[in-house]
């Protein structure tokens, strides 16, 4: 056999930047005429971390999760009891969340997690008061004030979970505000003074800006675009002698960020503390409200007049405007990706985990100029590299796992790129079918390994709901439904029927299971379990029987969005103390995992 000969390709020649640390650099360039060229390089990890371990975990609306000492809502030190019980009983490997980015102020706030004033810097409502520090160093008629509000804390809690009331996220923050007036006059130790003034130089100008926009509103409302016009630019005189004038209300607001990032970074530690493989999953919203603090502080970087959303599709002939400015890909790229760059290591900061809600954004997003229906929008690209670099470089910093939620329309190529990247997906089972083909339900040996895979989502009926069709009547009653009733009825009926037949046939549900809600549900979650998915999320209100979705997608006002206790069957909410006790959700529970033993213990 003759020896093969030389190889007539060229050598390829070694990069020149592969001995570069990761990280973002910036090149320099000098020409012999003296000319200058500048650019930005970013050296990152292949990858994205991956999963340690295949685990399951709850999804949940924080809000949603009321205990026996939250203030009317769910909060972080109820994340912390949630993360820290269910890792150590039930063998739980994280706990997503909906995202706490920090709210547009004002009455009525509204109540959506996904249009908020700002993505950099969580809301404050979520704290825990009675966990801050200062609080056990109240006194004299500041503690009687403080006392009092306690007790109509109490009052709020019990309205929801007594008499069924919708959660009221503006009531519960009037109080919380009140009491975080109160706690801020109390002083600093000196440790405690040392941390705050880390937490203020680690975050510079974008907490400042963020802090300003906030004192600002306070007095001249919460839309920028109406302050007086020399307050509308953070970068002019006028703010900056505003900033002077109003110190200490920027101090305030400053200090409501560094104590959120202390109770979210002590919810995470009671996730690694209690096994878990992932910990907390902290979610990123599409973008911001074009009137908040990020709008305000980083208008270079948004595109003016434009607004996020989709075209039209089979589900929606009119397609969607979302109302979200889009960032301009042209200024991300002149910048060095700084603004992307900072909002992912502030959400990174305290998460085991992102998920990124509309994934597919990093690829192209569908722009509406202002005054145009959705229709005639069009599709604007970004550096989808440089994009996913940025991502793989900051969640690789944080040791952080990364979960796109590439539902819906995704163009070509996009779920190849996230996968080359590590990037997890997002598979819901009522979506997992043979579309191409006979629209039969996928074999769970025929999904993918890299996904999160779910039962539903928040935007989606409950597994209790779509299992007896309950989510069908609930839009006809709304009048959503777009064919008649008994048509809707039936091609529910018969999807439901698919899924139930291949249950049975899998042996995951006894062919005398059905008509039995519960076995039915944990058959569901028998069949995820069995998919290669590195992650199965259970939604927490299917451990219930909760028949209610948190959002339904096409209502405003006519539907309590986003203001929904967890609640069981029959819609009385139930307290986290309650779910730890509740034999239905340990029933299901027992389904994903058998362990018993203490979690593994974790190197010092």
């Amino acid at each position: 056999m003759p020896l093969p000969g030389p190889d007539p390709r060229p050598a390829r020649r070694a990069s020149p930047w592969a001995a570069l640390p990761h990280g973002v650099h910036r090149l320099t360039a000098v020409a012999s005429g003296a000319r200058t060229e500048r650019a930005t390089l970013v050296v990152a990890p292949p990858e994205v971390p991956q999963p340690p371990e295949r685990t399951h975990g709850f999804l949940v609306q924080l809000y949603s999760l009321l205990s026996s000492r939250s203030w009317g809502m769910g909060d972080l030190g109820d994340l912390a009891e949630l993360a820290a019980w269910s890792g150590r009983e039930l063998g739980a490997g994280f706990v997503q969340i909906n995202p706490l980015h920090a709210a547009v102020p004002g009455a009525p706030t509204d109540p959506s997690p996904y249009r908020p004033s700002s993505r950099r810097f969580p809301d404050p409502v979520h704290l825990r008061i009675e966990a801050v520090p200062e609080y056990a160093y109240v006194t004299g008629s500041e503690r009687e004030l403080l006392d009092g509000l306690v007790e109509k804390a109490a009052g709020l809690r019990e309205s929801v979970l007594e008499h069924e009331a919708l959660i009221d996220r503006d009531a519960v923050w009037a109080l919380k505000r009140e009491a975080l007036e109160i706690l801020d006059k109390v002083p600093l130790g000196p440790g405690r003074r040392a941390d705050y003034a880390d937490f203020l130089a680690g975050q510079g100008q974008a907490l400042e800006d963020h802090a300003t926009w906030y004192a600002l509103a306070e007095t001249y409302g919460s839309e920028w675009h109406d302050w007086p016009e020399g307050l509308r630019d953070p970068r002019s005189a006028e703010t900056a002698a505003a900033r002077h004038e109003l110190l200490h209300r920027v101090d305030f607001h400053c200090r409501l960020a560094w104590l959120t990032d202390q109770q979210l970074a002590a919810a995470g530690h009671a996730a690694r503390d209690a096994g878990m493989a992932v910990g907390i999953v902290h979610d990123l919203a599409v973008g911001v409200h074009p009137g908040g603090a990020d709008a305000w502080a980083q208008q270079d970087a948004f595109a003016h007049g434009m607004s996020v959303g989709a075209p039209p599709d089979a589900f929606n002939a009119r397609g969607q405007d979302w109302g979200l400015p889009p960032w301009r890909p042209d200024i991300l790229a002149a910048s060095g990706y700084a603004p992307y760059r900072g909002l992912l290591k502030g959400l990174l900061r305290n998460a085991g985990a992102l998920r990124i809600d509309h994934v597919m954004g990093l690829f192209r997003l569908w722009w509406v100029p202002e005054g145009n229906d959705p229709t005639h929008g069009t599709y604007v690209r970004y550096d989808a590299e440089a994009m996913l670099a940025v991502l793989a470089l900051e969640a690789h910093r944080a040791d952080a796992v990364v979960i796109g939620e590439d539902l819906g329309t995704v163009a070509p190529g996009v779920r190849e790129a996230l996968e080359r990247r590590g990037v997890l997906g997002t598979s819901v089972l009522w979506f997992e079918r043979d579309w191409e083909g006979t629209k039969r339900p996928l074999a769970p040996e025929e999904w993918r390994a890299g996904c999160l895979a779910t039962a539903t989502t928040h935007d989606l009926p409950s597994t209790a709901a779509r299992l007896t069709g309950e989510h069908v009547g609930l839009r006809h009653r709304l009048g959503l439904l777009t064919r008649p009733l008994a048509e809707e009825q039936s091609e529910d009926h018969a999807e439901v029927a698919d899924w139930l037949d291949r249950l049975v046939e899998l042996d995951l549900l006894p062919a005398d299971g059905r008509g039995d809600e519960e076995e039915e549900i944990r058959a569901v979650y028998r069949f995820l379990r069995r998919t290669p998915a590195r992650m199965v999320g259970v939604w927490l209100p299917d451990a219930v029987g909760d028949r209610r979705p948190q959002n339904l997608p096409g209502t405003w006002d006519q539907y309590p969005n986003w203001r929904l206790p967890v609640a069981d069957a029959k819609g009385r909410p139930t307290t986290l103390e309650a779910l730890a006790a509740a034999p239905r959700l340990h029933a299901l529970m027992d389904v994903l995992s058998a362990r018993t033993a203490p979690p593994r213990e974790r190197p010092v």
